[in-house]
């Protein structure tokens, strides 16, 4: 009899979690002050033409250096999400700019975003799909 009952309880939080996941991983979130959200490449690109002249837009990729070199959006900074004071370099950053997230996949820059949501940052976007999506969808990169 306790089998049975432990097996509803499991499955009951398994529901749960579930459920909070694809809450997280769901379009947005908000925190009280801010605005963190994933977006489709087409956003992103739509955001960038949008603020392309504004001081307090900042295009942050977070792939390794040699990711970076190969190949980036125009005017983007790197943060690399694997070195070992990733969560520091991001905590000096100024909280108050916006700031569009990207990687290779969409992986590190969902995971950069929990962070930057952590760490108090007012607005975020993380681009689904990354520059693998970006690419596919004929968007252009940074010039050489």
């Amino acid at each position: 009899m306790k089998r049975k009952g432990f097996g509803f309880l499991a499955l009951g939080a398994a529901i749960l979690m579930l459920s909070l996941l694809s809450s997280y991983f769901g379009r947005s979130f908000v925190r009280s002050g801010s605005r963190l959200e994933h977006i489709t490449v087409r956003e992103a690109a739509a955001l960038i033409e949008s603020k392309k002249d504004a001081a307090n837009f900042v295009v942050l990729d977070v792939r390794t250096p040699q990711e970076f070199f190969g190949e980036r959006l125009e005017d983007a900074v790197n943060l690399d999400y694997y070195e070992v004071n990733f969560r520091e370099s991001l905590n000096q950053l100024d909280k108050e700019k916006i700031y569009l997230v990207y990687c290779r996949t969409g992986r590190r820059s969902s995971l950069a975003l929990m962070i930057m949501e952590e760490l108090g940052f007012e607005e975020a976007y993380n681009v689904l799909g990354g520059i693998v999506q970006w690419k596919a969808e004929g968007l252009p990169l940074a010039p050489f």
